[in-house]
């Protein structure tokens, strides 16, 4: 049982535990919060400029920033409070909102969109501190026995965020306009800091004497990359979405291959999120154990062989209904890296670790995105998407030759 987590059965639900309830409310709230403002943004932006290339640049003010604090936040939340620098970065996460709300209604003397694109990147800045608070809290208010259940519960969640925030945040717009939308925002952000807030969790012991922080990210990288189950985890989820996702593409293929318009493009958004939903809520009530690594492989070629699928498909729901089985793949993919690196991870690594995920992760929409564009533009759309299939079932079959560790991961070992 990890450190600090109450004494509970550990086939009872995590959702007895207050601290946990805590920790999604937190979770939801920070989703919402981000998706709300995403939107409002790209419409703001849009409006402002009319030019689609200003709104890539949307996602270039965000990850730029991100890059640049992770390994410090990481190293932050190993060595200071986890839940007061989680309700700092939520405040943060209020700010953004409110400056932009301001822009909006002519409070301050600039205007323009590099204003925007400014507020943007402090949203990138905070981001980085949301994903290793929620782990290293994680580990805190749940014992080792329930890491896989509260994995995938957290999953059902983080999709549930990406569901329903985009719709919020659009009907927001479309209804009341986009300082409502901003405001709704900063107050859905300001219910994650009073979860923190009235969250009751032990902290770890402060070090009297702490290693120099670079010296200190380096210990970070140094056991991620020697981990040899973390690590190929880690790559098979970031290779797969960066070479073979098919979301990025959809706007294309609604228009130029499946022939919907946009209402079919918001059901071809929201398949992946249900899938994830569905097979997060399954593993929530059994969880993997043997096998779990063969699981894990088979999973991410699941997910390549839908790409290859989903590209070949000239019907709108059976498209659909790829995507779903697509999302479920991800969804397992998403589940098992997520216990993984909780299972594996000593206590006061957490944030360093859960940085470098999210360095790893975080990167591979934005990345993926421009690869699939750029091939997409060399040799075609669907040959685009049919490749990143095939190289995805690469990335799985030399994941299984160079971890075996991982290929015969048993969970069971690492409680």
């Amino acid at each position: 049982m990890s450190s600090g987590a109450p004494a509970v059965l550990a086939e009872s639900s995590p959702l007895r535990n207050r601290g946990f309830v805590s920790l999604m409310v937190y979770r939801i709230c920070t989703m919402l919060s981000y998706q709300i403002v995403a939107v409002t943004v790209g419409w703001h932006v849009y409006e402002v400029t009319r030019q689609p290339f200003a709104l890539g640049l949307i996602g270039l003010a965000e990850v730029l920033p991100y890059f640049c604090v992770a390994p410090f936040a990481g190293y932050l939340v190993d060595h200071l409070p986890r839940r007061k620098l989680g309700m700092a970065a939520c405040l943060g996460l209020v700010l953004t909102p409110l400056l932009l709300m301001a822009l909006t209604a002519g409070l301050l003397p600039i205007a323009g969109v590099w204003p925007i694109y400014a507020a943007i990147a402090l949203t990138g800045m905070v981001r980085a501190f949301l994903g290793p608070v929620y782990n290293a809290l994680f580990a805190r208010v749940l014992p080792r026995e329930q890491f896989t259940r509260g994995a995938s519960l957290g999953s059902v969640v983080f999709q549930a965020g990406l569901v329903i925030g985009p719709a919020l945040g659009g009907a927001l717009v479309g209804w009341a306009g986009k300082a409502a939308a901003y405001g709704t925002g900063a107050g859905i952000a300001l219910l994650a800091v009073a979860a923190l807030a009235s969250m009751r969790v032990t902290e770890p012991p402060q070090l009297l004497q702490r290693a120099p922080i670079f010296a200190s990210i380096g210990e970070g990288l140094r056991f991620v990359f020697g981990n040899q189950i973390m690590l190929g985890a880690m790559a098979l989820d970031m290779f797969s979405v960066l070479l073979g996702g098919a979301v990025s593409m959809l706007p294309a293929f609604i228009h130029d291959i499946l022939h919907h318009g946009p209402e079919g493009l918001g059901i071809l958004r929201g398949a992946p999120a249900l899938g994830s939903i569905l097979v997060a809520l399954w593993l929530a009530r059994h969880p993997l154990q043997k096998h779990a690594g063969r699981v894990l492989l088979v999973a991410v070629a699941c997910f390549g062989l839908c790409t290859i699928a989903f590209a070949l498909s000239r019907h709108f729901w059976l498209s659909a209904a790829i995507l779903v089985a697509y999302g479920m793949c991800d969804g397992v993919s998403v589940v098992m890296r997520s216990t993984i690196m909780q299972l594996v991870t000593p206590d006061d690594m957490r944030g360093r670790v859960s940085s470098i995920n999210g360095i790893f992760i975080g990167s591979s929409n934005e990345l993926g995105a421009f690869y699939d564009g750029v091939m997409a533009r060399l040799i075609g759309l669907v040959p685009a998407v049919i490749v990143g299939g095939c190289v995805t079932l690469g990335v799985v079959g030399v994941t299984a030759w160079r971890a075996p560790r991982l290929r015969r991961l048993d969970l069971r070992e690492l409680q």
